[in-house]
């Protein structure tokens, strides 16, 4: 199969996905909810859901590696690997309170060439592959204009079990308080970055993240525009739990504070 072609498929079965999750949030009970560590939350529904996309797109590329957020499958890289979360903002899921979304990314040897996130509390399907656009809900996307800070709206992530930089960090978000139009904390990596993708945000940076947590998102924004590296400024953000992306002409002065503080 060629990359639209699949492409194609797996923004059907981001939705098929979804929409199973939309209806189990239904009837979510404190059962079906168990802690995977301090702060940190795993439903009944990301396991069935992640066991969902992993039968779906085996029988799409067979053969195919995967690597994912709750380990239902044996974690293997291959040719082309699969990075998942099933469900990316399981607290807000808990609480009823979006966004949550499905997040999906494929890489070839090592290369990410397809990235799609849905965000099912607005039904929106952001995707891209190598051969295609960005596009959300099928209309192209872009990355927006702004060129100054004072212009940025900012998203980030709250250190949520790793405090070790807790210090920096804070330092930083209150350099971005004063100096951006705003920051803003919604609890879903994935959607973050496709909303930088989008042009809804300037701007996204967290740490202690996950490849699963950024890997689709972080490749929409590149397919849109944007920039995506770690906090030193280089590539090394699917796995080396930090990451800054942004509008090109802004980058530069997020990422400068960036590396001041963290």
């Amino acid at each position: 199969m060629k990359l639209p072609e699949i492409l194609r498929a797996v923004e059907e079965i981001a939705r098929g996905t979804g929409a199973f999750i939309r209806e189990q949030r239904l009837s979510l009970s404190g059962a079906d909810v168990q802690a995977k560590g301090v702060h940190d939350y795993v439903t009944r529904v990301d396991r069935e859901s992640e066991e969902r996309l992993v039968k779906e797109l085996s029988l799409l590329l067979p053969g195919s590696g995967f690597i994912t957020e709750e380990e239902t499958t044996e974690q293997v890289e291959a040719e082309y690997t699969w990075i998942i979360d099933p469900l990316d903002g399981t607290t807000n899921f808990i609480h009823g309170a979006p966004p949550y979304a499905v997040s999906i990314a494929l890489q070839h040897n090592g290369e990410t060439v397809l990235g799609v996130v849905y965000e099912i509390g607005m039904d929106e399907l952001f995707s891209a592959s190598a051969e295609d656009a960005a596009t959300l809900n099928g209309g192209e996307i872009r990355v927006s204009g702004v060129s100054s800070l004072q212009e940025v709206l900012l998203a980030t992530g709250f250190p949520f079990i790793n405090y070790d930089r807790i210090k920096p960090y804070m330092e930083a978000l209150q350099r971005f308080m004063v100096e951006t139009q705003g920051v803003r904390r919604l609890g879903s990596a994935a959607t973050d970055l496709a909303w930088v993708a989008c042009g809804r945000y300037d701007g996204f940076y967290e740490y202690n993240l996950h490849a699963w947590d950024v890997a689709a998102g972080a490749f929409l924004v590149e397919k849109a525009g944007g920039v995506a590296a770690d906090f030193r400024g280089g590539k090394d953000y699917l796995f080396g739990r930090q990451m800054v992306a942004a509008a090109p002409d802004v980058y530069p002065q997020i990422a400068a504070i960036i590396r001041e503080y963290l």
